[in-house]
């Protein structure tokens, strides 16, 4: 994906550690993705409404909704319901996987597991 193609494509990030959320935003902004954040679920909603992005990064544990309550939203509106959702978590647990999947997200990312050159890899796989 060149840097043209990578400018307009609009990721929202919905974390609530201050220090994770900057090293994604910086980390994708390096790579030429717009990049927006959320600090809490409820805030993830109303950003996906006003920013429309191409793609969701959403953390599980978070206040206001949980990620899991936010994916169950987005897949239930008829204009997001394809909007790919990659969950990024700390946790690791198979019925968290699993019930990520079954919610509609596209992949289930572990923090600690992927550097930020294997995380754009990825956004690249699902925003061609």
């Amino acid at each position: 994906m060149t840097n043209e193609e990578k400018a307009g494509k609009k990721i929202l990030l919905a974390e609530d550690d201050k220090f994770i959320s900057l090293a994604y935003l910086d980390g994708l902004k390096r790579a030429g993705y717009d990049v927006e954040h959320a600090k809490d679920g409820k805030e993830a909603l109303e950003k996906i409404k006003s920013y429309n992005p191409d793609l969701v990064f959403l953390d599980i544990i978070m206040p206001e909704m949980n990620g899991f309550e936010v994916l169950e939203e987005i897949k239930k509106d008829e204009k997001f319901k394809n909007l790919p959702v990659i969950i990024l978590s700390n946790l690791g647990q198979d019925t968290d996987i699993t019930k990520g999947k079954e919610l509609g997200a596209v992949d289930y990312l572990i923090k600690a597991n992927f550097s930020m050159a294997e995380v754009i890899k990825k956004i690249e796989s699902y925003l061609k």
